[in-house]
């Protein structure tokens, strides 16, 4: 080993036990107190700390809602950041939430118990709202065994702890895009993604943020470049599409788990079919983001 790999692992490892002592830190406190103090304290710090992203939010906000004052904007992008701030802190909890059963319910009810015990290979896909982690939830309770695509951490040890707390949430595993991870290639993830759905698997994804090598498809009125790997494999393998979001009840941890299935056309016009899927999907996310504007993660890139 070189001196600078030697170095970068010390950093790696540095880096790691900073995250498990933030991480015990934040389980002495009672969940409800850390997700109030994370949420204060995002609010107050994030617009300093990254100026970039605060400003991003309020171009974002103003391009879905060119017709609401200012000073409404301005509300929903301080709430946003106090959302974000609970999401920080409950991921450092996933199994205390999890393990709660009257933290997360699941809608409609009738429609999941009708299809919980017969999904069939299935692709689950949310958006970033709420707390998104908790989205594939109905998945993993109907005992689906479900897997993930999430972006690799480049720190190892960070990316196998991370992997390693949401094992309860994704016992089918997780598949990494990036650098890092079982399958760090994008185009072997696609493959591996692919055989793992037609194989019966059930697959979990968020697809509402851009993707330079996206679809264009319409959002708040502006073509968006967005993800269509979920679209094409569910289109592929004859798998089903479930919609989901997760809707943080007031601004307590728990949640009211949303669910919809989109039917996917599979005509002569493989292009069309998907184009379809992908539009009905952000059409989707628009409703339910209108419904809670505050919960969405306007700081992140949407548009090009």
């Amino acid at each position: 080993m070189t001196t600078a790999s030697r170095l970068r692992d010390l950093q790696y490892r540095l880096e790691y036990y900073f995250l498990r002592a933030v991480v015990a830190t934040v389980r002495l406190v009672p969940l409800e107190t850390a997700t109030s103090i994370s949420a204060w304290t995002w609010a107050k710090l994030a617009p300093i700390l990254n100026p970039k992203r605060h400003r991003r939010a309020m171009d974002n906000l103003r391009q879905a809602f060119p017709d609401k004052p200012t000073d409404e904007l301005i509300k929903i992008r301080h709430r946003h950041w106090e959302n974000l701030g609970r999401v920080m802190a409950e991921t450092m909890q996933l199994d205390i939430i999890v393990n709660d059963p009257s933290r997360i319910s699941i809608h409609p009810a009738d429609m999941f118990e009708r299809y919980r015990s017969k999904l069939g290979p299935a692709v689950g896909i949310s958006l970033h709202m709420g707390n998104w982690e908790l989205a594939i939830w109905p998945l993993t309770y109907a005992g689906a065994n479900p897997a993930a695509i999430y972006r690799s951490v480049t720190n190892p040890y960070v990316d196998q702890y991370l992997r390693d707390q949401r094992k309860d949430l994704y016992p089918g595993g997780l598949f990494g895009r990036g650098k890092v991870g079982d399958h760090g290639d994008d185009r072997k993830t696609a493959r591996v993604i692919t055989d793992f759905v037609r194989r019966g698997g059930r697959l979990g994804m968020v697809c509402d943020l851009y993707d330079r090598t996206g679809i264009p498809i319409p959002f708040f009125g502006e073509p968006a470049r967005t993800q269509a790997i979920g679209a094409m494999v569910a289109r592929r393998v004859g798998a089903r599409i479930w919609l989901s979001r997760c809707k943080r009840i007031g601004t307590s941890s728990r949640f009211k788990i949303e669910l919809r299935e989109l039917r996917v056309p599979r005509s002569s016009n493989q292009s069309a079919d998907i184009q379809w899927v992908m539009k009905e999907m952000q059409a989707q996310f628009e409703d339910w983001i209108r419904d809670a504007p505050e919960q969405w993660m306007w700081s992140n890139r949407r548009w090009s």
